[in-house]
């Protein structure tokens, strides 16, 4: 037996989550995209066609659509783009920060840096090379825009996120990889309000890392101990791309 294909059989063992949503036609994006900018599925060429009896289809999308992953050139006019990374930039050690009872209390609660070492005093160190994912449950509320936006009257967001100082100790402090999310943006919305900017956002992206948002079912994830993949159509020149992504845990 081959070493790999045994590896296979153990991790097939393990369970194995969803972490991205479903897309259609209705699903949400940023309302700054234009609209039109989604179409799904559409028949270029049908069943009964003489020349040959199949079925095609097309799809139009924004990069920025659903469960997706950003590459640094999304916030940094320098930056790199998706074919920047490769097989092997996609494969994490996957932590799952649990900030669900924090956002009950208070939905614009952004995750701190003495949050993220409670979950090391808990789990261990974060590893060199993870993602790292705040779990707030704020999937739930998909596929509604105005309730993952958390719209005021005003039309104003409420909703979690990352500080600047958690990202800075997971980067900086530890060597992450990449951080996941499952909100619309990195930034709890009270500090891109405080900046002006989704400044969480263009840290993460300005150092060359990537991100994945609108993550879901991080509830059915080990804390600590599994592992996450992220994969993407192999388009070049991206600033970013829907994604599949999947955890496999203890």
């Amino acid at each position: 037996m081959y070493e790999l294909w045994q590896a296979l059989e153990r991790a097939r063992g393990y369970k194995w989550v969803e972490l991205s949503h479903p897309l259609n036609n209705d699903s949400p994006y940023w309302a700054g995209i234009p609209e039109g900018s989604v179409e799904l599925s559409k028949t270029v060429y049908d069943w009964g066609n003489p020349m040959l009896d199949c079925l095609i289809q097309t799809f139009k999308f924004p990069g920025q659509f659903g469960t997706h992953i950003d590459f640094p050139g999304h916030f940094t006019k320098d930056g790199v783009l998706s074919e920047a990374f490769g097989a092997g930039d996609l494969v994490f050690p996957l932590c799952v920060v649990d900030i669900t009872r924090q956002v009950a209390q208070d939905v614009h609660y952004a995750v701190t840096a003495a949050d993220i070492q409670a979950y090391e005093a808990q789990y261990g160190p974060i590893p060199d090379g993870a993602m790292v994912a705040l779990r707030s449950d704020w999937s739930k509320r998909w596929p509604s825009m105005d309730a993952l936006s958390n719209f005021d009257a005003e039309g104003g967001e409420h909703t979690p996120g990352w500080s600047l100082e958690a990202l800075q100790y997971i980067y900086e402090t530890r060597r992450a990889a990449a951080n996941g999310h499952e909100t619309i943006d990195t930034d709890a919305s009270v500090l891109a309000a405080q900046a002006g900017d989704l400044a969480c956002e263009r840290y993460v992206l300005s150092r060359g890392k990537l991100q994945v948002e609108l993550l879901c079912n991080l509830d059915q994830v080990a804390p600590a101990g599994a592992v996450a993949v992220v994969s993407y159509p192999r388009i070049e020149g991206a600033t970013g791309l829907p994604a599949r992504v999947w955890a496999i845990t203890p």
